[in-house]
């Protein structure tokens, strides 16, 4: 798999429909599949959303983690898409969540392949963010503070691929 990892092992043993051992490293493209039922298990990532918000200063919102495996670290404002979810539905309501900003979103800034977690391949879209209304502060407990930082010099950071996206914004992009 190019620029990522295979990950953590595949957990699942038996078929989730009826219940049958699947079979492993045979059927279609060597996925688990269940020689009963037909279930063919695909693993596929997650889809993170992202919203980059920047002051006139060209320094974006980001948030120091309150807790969990990453506490201390820095992030763009993030979350995942829910199931029945449009993805800028999405990317509103987590920062809303998040920051207590109500924000528009603009254009896509990036979309990257975050491989940095064994356990859970995801995919992440940056959209560009306009405050419409709210004052930043964190809001549901995931970060312990946000400030404005300067792409060009990021705080520690959570995830490897918001470096990237915050060097991109940093030449200009």
């Amino acid at each position: 798999m190019p620029g990522g990892h295979p990950g953590a092992p595949d957990p699942y043993r038996y078929c989730p429909q009826c219940g049958t051992p699947l079979q492993h490293g045979e059927g279609p493209e060597g996925r688990p599949h269940c020689t009963r039922c037909g279930y063919i298990r695909y693993r596929n990532p997650a889809v993170g959303v992202a919203v980059v918000l920047q002051d006139e200063e060209g320094r974006v919102l980001m948030g120091r983690r309150a807790g969990g495996e990453y506490a201390g670290l820095w992030c763009i404002p993030c979350g995942y898409v829910e199931w029945s979810e449009e993805i800028r539905h999405a990317g509103v309501r987590e920062f809303r969540e998040e920051t207590g900003i109500e924000v528009e979103l603009g254009e896509i800034v990036a979309v990257h392949s975050n491989f940095h977690n064994p356990k859970l391949h995801t995919v992440g879209v940056w959209f560009r963010g306009r405050a419409a209304e709210g004052e930043p502060r964190p809001a549901d407990g995931e970060f312990s503070e946000l400030a404005y930082r300067d792409p060009a010099s990021p705080p520690p950071l959570a995830f490897p691929t918001d470096a990237l996206v915050l060097a991109q914004l940093a030449s200009g992009g």
